[in-house]
Formats: structure tokens, sequence, C-alpha cells
């Protein structure tokens, strides 16, 4: 003998017309000031690309190692203007960092660092065939790793698009 109920379930519930009125149905607006850093200069290409998209409020980066200072770092804006490291860390609420070697693997290193200290959330992206299988970039993603809450390897740069479209930078 089976119990008839005639109560919707929450979700059945929150599809009904009465329920309609209460959604909100503008777009979410971007809530993160995203910093977005090229490790490398195959990333750099990258986020020249990316760069061209329509973003709310996220910024462009290539980082490089200081000259004659080791574990010190510079950063530049993506068209080759000067960025300090503590101001642009000091406004982002996200850094997203993109390695395609491991030529940047002391910048992922440095850039991880420096945001843990300041409790800014990040993410990495390695692109480049073989990454899926570590064989690519091994170095950045070892260098990521400790720092990096989320770390996803990917032959697909148009996965740095639907990273940053999904943070809403």
């Amino acid at each position: 003998m089976g119990i008839e109920t005639s109560l919707l379930s929450s979700c059945a519930r929150a599809a009904t017309a009465a329920e309609a009125g209460y959604r909100i149905d503008r777009p979410i607006a971007p809530s993160r000031a995203g910093r977005v850093i090229a490790l490398d200069e195959g990333a750099a290409r990258v986020l020249e690309r990316t760069a061209q998209h329509s973003w709310a409020n996220a910024r462009f980066y290539v980082c490089r190692p200081a000259a004659g200072s080791a574990g010190s770092i510079v950063l530049s804006g993506i068209d080759g203007g000067p960025a300090t490291l503590a101001d642009e860390l000091a406004s982002a609420s996200v850094v997203v960092m993109v390695a395609t070697s491991d030529e940047g693997a002391e910048c992922a290193y440095a850039l991880g660092k420096a945001c843990w200290e300041r409790g800014v959330q990040t993410a990495g992206l390695v692109l480049g065939e073989g990454t899926h299988q570590g064989t690519a970039a091994s170095a950045a993603v070892a260098a990521l790793r400790p720092h990096a809450r989320v770390l996803l390897p990917s032959a697909d740069e148009t996965d740095v698009v639907d990273v940053l479209t999904a943070l809403r930078v």
C-alpha cells in the first residue's frame, strides 16, 4: 500500500508560476576583481587573445623573474605597462595564473606565496598537450600546486575564458 501525497518537492514548487514572481530576472553583476597573470611567453600570447573578450573587472599581466634577484618577480601589464605586485594584490579578489611551460615556475611559486600570505584566492591553468598526464610544464604544476586552490591542466586555451567567465571577472 503506497502513501498518496499531494505535496510538491521544493524543486517542483520552485518551477511553478506562483514562485516565478520571486525570481531575480537580471544577470548577476560581476563581483570579482580578477588578476590574470601569464607565467611564460606562451601564456602571454594566450592572454593577449583572452584579453580581447569583454571583461568586467579582469586585468591581465605578465610575470617575469626579476633580474639578478632570486625569488623576486616583476609584473607588467599585457600591454607592457608597469604594474606593482603589492598594489595589484591589494585590490584583487582572485588571481588566475596561466602557464604553458616550465619557464614560469619561479613566478608561479612567488605569486602563489604572495597570494597565500594576503588571503587572495588563486587558480592555476596549465595549458599544453600532455598536461593531463603531467608531462608538460611539470615544474609549473609543482610550483602552483601548493598555492592554487584550483589547478586545471588543459590542452584547450578556451578553458581560460571559461574559468574567467565562471569566476565572473
